[in-house]
């Protein structure tokens, strides 16, 4: 394969992500209760990513195990292998951590401590709890001839034990541990602030369930289901949509097995045992000494709430200098553009927004697409507001956003209870775009607000993730998104656009066409740039092109969060792209395009990721910016986040990624901490009172 050294794959390059998050739990400079944040969310990571791409991975080794990926040339089972070796490793660094965590934590008097830690009157009391508390609430099971073995829910924690009998062969009892009606952490309460979890109480006490066995052996288990179904694929002519998601949701829950971790060395029978029922290998087993499942940690942190020095100084997003308070925020656009910065400025100016438009008498129409939704959401409950003021409400609730479906679901029947028309996306294509239309008849002209976002309309999110929202009035960009809303209410999506880019059909080809202007420039003697802020890149075309730039002589800027299937550094190849990676307090979710210098700059923003899936095969939506002072605050924002010093991580010639090394007399520069700080100047200027905001929590 042509510059196979240019190509990393992308599974390992995920990986890669990761293991960034861990380093932020590792990281020493970051408050204690945001380190046990980090290493709770590099486990949930993990947790998708087996059941999502590793799951993914099976199925095609199953139809076709000698086809190879299109970067690496690795097939389905050699990306498999490669992958479980690396987790492997991180398993050990994320177990390490957790103790050095834990131990931290004792110092702050919050301990979660085992029986050999337990005094007499603290073992005598966790034994009551376990016979008043617990023990009524367990059902164990004894798998042999009668009694087949049980079905274990993905991610649920189990205890196994291995039983013997004078008279009887080794059997295998199995005893849910994860059923939400007992709390997971027990206090003790001779001691303050020490808790034991509640599974290893029931490990703990197996004897006393299985009084007439022998325990050979017992541990923990979890197992980690495929959840890759494609809902487009299992489509039944029988139901209705949303019923049918439901369906989807069901068949999801009991797909194969993909991974068991244990948290004790098993007797080799038993393992063999397990394996063979689950239908997986030993290479799919996992030993992990930390506990499975980190979401404990949340109650701990609130239990820690009260000590600030703990976690991150508080922030809180601000309103837009751009909207005086009191002005209405639809006039405020109609004159001018306006750019929200998440989480820095609060989604509160788009939200009075939705609700000045349902109320407003010449608002004769709201369109909108909704993918994830906050569970209390302020944004259905504008559109609830408008649909009862006698406004159209047209919204595409996208039930395939993935583990978001039953909340989707839930969401699309109170829409259509408050008399909005709910379209449910289009067959075979997902609609990731943010995009929102307001509509305005005054006398017989007809005005359009339109709205496009690289984030989800989600108050907790915007709180949380670093998105932008870009508002207009610019009639151009509101008769294509018109159009754009009339395809998909009839099943079909645009095929060309003058302003806006659009997937499928019309984004991934202007992508590649603006690299060419730029090559064709630099070959001119003009001056070139390309800078892309994006969580993944895996397109393969899209990357050929990009090294072609290289090749040409293009100076490249690479701000990449996740996967990136691209090797930068490489000589005469790939050495013009520079690539760094931001894994900080807040999740770097923002899409940018940049390309060309000077009058020929063009910017984009948008929820697009330069992915095949989200090129090809998904509704994706990106914005011009034509406004000058908002091209320049967006190339500003791109230019310090290359210069971050503190959270970025470089790629290296190699893969790996390091983070810049500081010199005496840098400046040092955390990218998200300075937009909050220009946030909180640009207010105090504005003399907007930083605790007037709005608060999704509420």
């Amino acid at each position: 394969m042509k510059d196979i050294e240019c190509y990393r794959n992308r599974e390992l390059s995920w990986l890669k992500f990761n293991e960034r998050v861990l380093e932020e739990a590792e990281d020493e400079n970051n408050p204690l209760c945001e380190r046990l944040n980090f290493l709770s969310i590099f486990e949930s990571n993990l947790d998708e990513f087996f059941m999502v791409r590793i799951g993914s991975l099976y199925d095609m080794m199953l139809l076709n195990k000698d086809e190879r990926e299109n970067k690496t040339n690795m097939t389905a089972g050699e990306q498999i292998d490669a992958l479980l070796n690396e987790i492997r490793i991180l398993y050990e660094r994320k177990d390490k951590e957790y103790f050095k965590l834990a131990s931290k934590l004792s110092e702050q008097n919050v301990k979660i401590i085992n029986f050999s830690l337990l005094k007499e009157n603290e073992a005598q009391y966790l034994e009551n709890y376990f016979e008043s508390e617990i023990r009524p609430l367990l059902s164990a099971f004894v798998v042999g001839k009668k009694q087949p073995f049980p079905f274990l829910k993905n991610k649920n924690i189990y205890a196994v034990a291995s039983l013997e009998t004078k008279n009887e062969k080794e059997k295998l009892a199995i005893i849910p541990c994860t059923n939400g009606v007992f709390e997971r952490l027990i206090a003790i309460p001779m001691r303050p602030g020490y808790y034991m979890l509640s599974e290893e109480l029931i490990l703990h006490f197996i004897p006393k369930l299985f009084n007439k066995y022998k325990i050979n052996s017992k541990s923990l288990i979890r197992i980690t289901r495929n959840a890759d179904i494609d809902a487009d694929n299992v489509y039944d002519e029988d139901l209705n949509y949303r019923e049918h998601m439901i369906e989807v949701i069901k068949q999801r829950k009991k797909l194969c097995p993909i991974r068991l971790e244990m948290t004790r060395e098993l007797d080799n029978l038993i393992i063999n045992q397990l394996c063979d029922v689950l239908g997986i290998q030993k290479k799919q087993v996992f030993l992990t000494a930390s506990p499975m499942d980190l979401s404990f940690l949340y109650k701990i942190q609130d239990l820690l709430r009260k000590k600030l020095n703990l976690f991150y100084p508080r922030r809180i997003p601000q309103n837009s200098p751009e909207i005086k308070k009191g002005d209405s925020v639809m006039e405020t656009v109609r004159k001018k553009d306006i750019l929200l910065s998440y989480p820095f400025e609060s989604m509160n100016s788009f939200l009075r927004m939705l609700h000045e438009a349902a109320s407003d008498p010449d608002v004769v129409s709201i369109k909108m697409t909704l993918y994830r939704l906050a569970k209390h959401s302020k944004v259905v409950e504008a559109l609830a507001e408008a649909a009862d003021n006698g406004k159209e409400v047209v919204v595409l609730v996208e039930l395939k956003a993935r583990f978001d479906e039953e909340n989707n679901i839930e969401w699309s029947r109170l829409l259509e209870e408050a008399g909005c028309h709910v379209i449910y996306g289009i067959d075979g294509l997902k609609v990731h775009s943010k995009l929102c239309l307001i509509t305005i008849k005054n006398n017989d002209h007809i005005e359009y607000i339109t709205q496009i976002g690289t984030g989800n309309y989600n108050e907790k999110t915007s709180c949380i993730y670093t998105d932008l929202s870009l508002m207009t009035s610019n009639p151009d960009m509101g008769r294509e998104a018109l159009n754009i809303f009339n395809s998909l209410a009839i099943g079909e999506t645009v095929d060309k656009t003058q302003h806006m880019l659009a997937a499928p059909n019309c984004m991934k080809n202007k992508i590649i066409d603006m690299i060419e202007e730029e090559i064709i420039a630099k070959k001119e003697g003009k001056e070139a740039y390309i800078g892309i802020k994006i969580n993944s890149l895996t397109d393969k075309k899209i990357i050929d092109k990009l090294i072609e730039a290289s090749k040409a002589g293009i100076r490249i800027d690479m701000v990449i969060r996740g996967i990136n299937c691209l090797q930068s550094g490489i000589k005469d190849k790939t050495d013009n792209i520079h690539v760094i990676s931001i894994v900080g307090r807040f999740l770097e979710h923002s899409r940018i395009y940049i390309f060309g210098c000077g009058e020929r700059e063009k910017i984009y923003i948008s929820s697009a990721d330069f992915m095949t899936r989200n090129m090809e095969r998904r509704v994706e939506i990106a914005a011009p910016i034509y406004d000058p002072a908002i091209k320049t605050r967006i190339c500003d924002m791109f230019n310090t986040i290359l210069s971050d010093n503190v959270k970025a991580r470089v790629q290296m010639p190699d893969g790996s990624y390091r983070k810049k090394k500081i010199n005496a007399g840098d400046t040092i520069v955390n990218s998200q901490e300075y937009f909050y700080e220009e946030a909180y100047r640009k207010a105090k200027r504005a003399n907007t009172s930083i605790f007037n905001t709005f608060n999704p929590f509420k």
